[in-house]
């Protein structure tokens, strides 16, 4: 998953989260609201009656004309009066003029209210539930009660508070026993909160709707800045870090930004200045290590060979004496001039084989005979030790292009190291080439005390020798691989069954040249 696509599913994440808590919020908010406001219409509907019901009180209540649909009260001492003219009048205390207004309030949707006790006159008065338990509480001491109710899929708020006996209750409850200042019971309101909560549900939609289009928003807006300003711009560094080394970046969109990314650039332009600083100087110093490692295969090389030529040139010098005494026998002069020729042959060969090693650079791309030039390194590694016994089993058979002179050198360096390992006693040195799946392998071993297991991944590190101090630089592994790893190929050692070291070179065979 890309990280501008984690980013934005991040922001989402954290943008839904947050408007999840706020959406949450607003809708208890607006709820709380509108019960507070409910509370508020209720209550002064509630003042509002309390008020009525005085006034009809205090006018000993109210006298409608008798006619059907209005009856006298039946609970009521002096339900009806007739006037001097002769018509009846039907009484209406404070609890039947607020019954009736409740009923009107009803039809118009208003609400509706209740006068009540826990000890009724009128049947029509008995208590619900809630207004049982708020009239209990306020004989506990509550002052009011709240409560939201749902019925029928329609919300209602519910309030209720107590009525205190005073002297004009007395007309018509003293006979129950109240005295000033007794709870006799209370009045419940009504209030129809419907609209209310449409108007939450209407609220909802249209905070989630700006909450959704505010995301798509806010995350389209985030994905393309961060792809204009972060994406591309890493992308572009990407691609300078991939054509490292080939190219040299130059990354001219980048180099004036200000910004993070405008100093990754700069600090990857100074990395790479200091990276090609640092190969040049250890291309240098590959070079000096290898001409130094070359300089001591040769030393070595010359210290066997001086034997050689020696050899040939104290027969050359017999032969000379012998011709200068015998002038006068010209069989015996022919005899030791052949002779001559073939000592000066001799010693021409090996400085031949001398110069082919050290004049030429390596990692040079040459034809030539791979399994000559192992013949050769391995005849002149060998000057002088007549107790080495030389296996050469040499199967290519036909020019190869490769880098010769880099072969030669470790092929001389590999072969040193196993004569040294030897020692004075001598003993087997075997050479295996062919070409096994386009690749170039060529196995030198021995059978000398091998290699301790300890030191198989350390013998190619730079400076790293088992042999005594004066003996040997350390270097001769290391170059040998670093010139195979140039190749492309792979040097590896290890240790034979039957005991002594084992090193093979595997070199890749790159063209069609090489492979026919």
């Amino acid at each position: 998953m890309q990280l501008k696509t984690k980013f934005i599913i991040m922001i989402a994440l954290i943008t839904c989260c947050s408007y999840g808590v706020t959406f949450y919020r607003t809708s208890n908010f607006q709820e709380d609201l509108v019960v507070q406001q409910a509370t508020r219409q209720a209550k002064m509907l509630f003042d509002q009656i309390k008020l009525t019901r005085q006034w009809v009180a205090d006018h000993n209540g109210l006298f409608l004309v008798k006619e059907p649909g209005v009856e006298p009260n039946p609970f009521l001492p002096n339900a009806q009066i007739q006037d001097d003219e002769g018509n009846w009048l039907v009484k209406r205390n404070p609890a039947m003029v607020t019954r009736e207004l409740s009923a009107y309030a009803a039809e118009k949707g208003m609400g509706q209210f209740n006068v009540t006790s826990l000890n009724p006159m009128n049947p029509k008065n008995v208590p619900d539930d809630f207004e049982r338990v708020s009239l209990e509480q306020f004989n506990a001491g509550m002052i009011e009660s709240i409560s939201i109710e749902k019925a029928e899929n329609s919300h209602r708020l519910r309030y209720m508070a107590p009525l205190e006996v005073d002297d004009r209750c007395l007309e018509c409850h003293a006979v129950q026993g109240y005295k000033i200042g007794d709870i006799r019971g209370g009045m419940s309101v009504s209030i129809p909160i419907d609209w209310a909560y449409a108007e939450i549900r209407q609220n909802n939609r249209l905070l989630l709707n700006i909450a959704i289009a505010t995301i798509i928003i806010v995350s389209l807006a985030i994905y393309f800045l961060f792809d204009l300003l972060v994406a591309k711009r890493l992308k572009l560094l990407a691609r300078q870090m991939d054509s490292y080394p080939q190219k040299l970046p130059n990354g001219p969109n980048l180099d004036n930004l200000k910004d993070e990314i405008g100093s990754l650039n700069s600090n990857f332009h100074k990395l790479c200045d200091r990276l090609e600083q640092s190969q040049q100087e250890l291309d240098k110093t590959r070079e000096q290590v290898f001409q130094s490692e070359k300089q001591a295969a040769l030393g070595r090389l010359v210290a066997g060979i001086s034997h050689e030529i020696n050899n040939p040139l104290g027969g050359m010098q017999n032969c000379i004496q012998t011709m200068k005494r015998s002038m006068d026998k010209p069989d015996l002069m022919e005899r030791y001039m052949k002779l001559l020729g073939q000592g000066v042959e001799r010693i021409k060969g090996t400085v031949q084989q001398l110069l082919n090693i050290g004049r030429k650079e390596p990692l040079e791309q040459i034809e030539g005979n791979v399994d000559e030039m192992l013949r050769d390194c391995l005849e002149l590694t060998c000057v002088g030790r007549r107790n080495i016994e030389l296996d050469m089993q040499l199967g290519i058979g036909r020019p190869l292009l490769v880098g010769m002179e880099a072969l030669r050198q470790v092929v001389i360096n590999l072969a040193g190291n196993a004569v040294q390992a030897m020692g004075e006693t001598g003993g087997k040195l075997q050479v295996i080439s062919n070409i096994i799946d386009q690749q170039l392998v060529i196995s030198i071993s021995d059978n000398g005390p091998g290699i301790a297991e300890g030191h198989l991944d350390k013998i190619f590190e730079p400076f790293f020798t088992t042999k005594e101090v004066g003996e040997g630089t350390g270097l001769g592994l290391s170059v040998s691989y670093s010139l195979i790893e140039q190749m492309d190929g792979e040097l590896t050692a290890g240790n034979n069954s039957d005991g002594g070291a084992v090193f093979t070179i595997s070199v890749p065979l790159q063209n069609k040249l090489e492979t026919e």
